[in-house]
């Protein structure tokens, strides 16, 4: 057994800054799960406690500014961080909270900005979107989904902030679905890949940024950590066990991909 063991050294260990599901499809669980399958070691900072399911947000209850930091700093203080994925914020004042700990830092950093639930329900008021133009200058990426880049500003409006862009296509119509990469520098990779028809899709977008972060944490570059968590994800989604009534969680611990998996498709 000792022969197998991963020293601490060699652990990527990613920090996430979202919101818990209480159903355990996206959010802080669907981030725990993912870096977890993908050999990283997961650390929260919880934004919002949610009441959820597969139908739908009951309730949120956000967590104040100055306890998000705090848990923050006693991650970075003593484990330390590798890269850092950001989910659901919850607020405009924890926006700037959370960016004021980061922005000393040389982290990679994969910025999901959450703004609707797969089941429709709201994140994310205007203020907040707003706000959310700071935690993008400090981000290494940008993972919207199409109605959230148009609510960002669009592609430009993103790529103006320094931070390469993933759009993910799986909002569009059709049977295929395509996710573009925008580098930096404008170089592009897409990927494509038939749409699996299923409901159960809720936390595809969590998983995807944190299997980047995953993936940035453990030293590869943009593009091979996101084809990598772009793999996990199909899988995952093919591997839905079919619980609740309405979107239901993918399975995240059922879907196998190869840890080195590599090369846009």
């Amino acid at each position: 057994m000792a022969g197998n063991m991963i020293s601490a050294a060699s652990l990527p260990r990613i920090l996430v800054v979202a919101g818990s599901d209480s159903g355990g499809g996206a959010g802080i669980q669907a981030d725990i799960k993912t870096i977890t399958m993908l050999g990283g070691h997961a650390m929260t900072a919880i934004t919002a406690i949610t009441a959820q399911n597969t139908v739908g947000v009951q309730d949120v209850h956000p967590v104040p500014a100055d306890m998000v930091v705090r848990q923050m700093r006693s991650v970075l203080d003593d484990l330390g961080a590798d890269a850092v994925k950001i989910g659901m914020i919850g607020s405009a004042a924890t926006v700037h909270a959370v960016a004021d700990v980061l922005e000393p830092l040389n982290l990679p950093v994969v910025f999901d900005p959450v703004m609707i639930a797969t089941s429709g329900s709201v994140l994310a008021d205007a203020e907040t979107i707003a706000a959310f133009a700071r935690l993008m200058r400090l981000a290494a990426l940008v993972t919207p989904n199409l109605p959230e880049l148009a609510a960002l500003g669009g592609e430009a409006a993103v790529r103006a902030s320094g931070a390469a862009l993933l759009v993910k296509g799986g909002h569009g119509e059709g049977p295929v679905i395509e996710d573009r990469l925008v580098a930096a520098d404008g170089a592009e990779t897409r990927w494509t890949h038939p749409r699996i028809d299923t409901r159960h899709t809720h936390g595809t977008g969590c998983t995807l940024a944190s299997g980047i972060a995953a993936g940035l944490a453990a030293g590869l570059a943009l593009d091979r950590a996101c084809d990598r968590a772009i793999a996990f994800v199909q899988a995952a989604l093919a591997a839905a066990p079919g619980l609740g009534e309405g979107h239901g969680p993918m399975g995240h611990a059922l879907g196998t991909v190869p840890f080195d998996a590599v090369g846009p498709r």
